[in-house]
């Protein structure tokens, strides 16, 4: 499933700062931060996923994000 989630630049800001912050808890380690985040998605998407009924989704579904546009 392809699905394309556009934001404004007040979101894309927003977004911004709590990158910098989830970077932040983490020492400034942007690998050790993203890991933990891909890491914290996939259990939301699984809790997501049992409360629905659906089965699990696959990874790498095509998934896209435009920024700023």
């Amino acid at each position: 499933m392809d699905r394309i989630v556009t934001l404004n630049s007040r979101q894309e800001a927003a977004l911004q700062a709590h990158a910098e912050d989830f970077i932040a808890v983490h020492k400034g380690d942007v690998m050790k931060a993203l890991k933990e985040m891909i890491v914290l998605n996939g259990r939301l998407q699984e809790q997501l996923d049992g409360r629905s009924g659906l089965r699990p989704a696959r990874r790498n579904d095509g998934e896209h994000l435009a920024f700023g546009r």
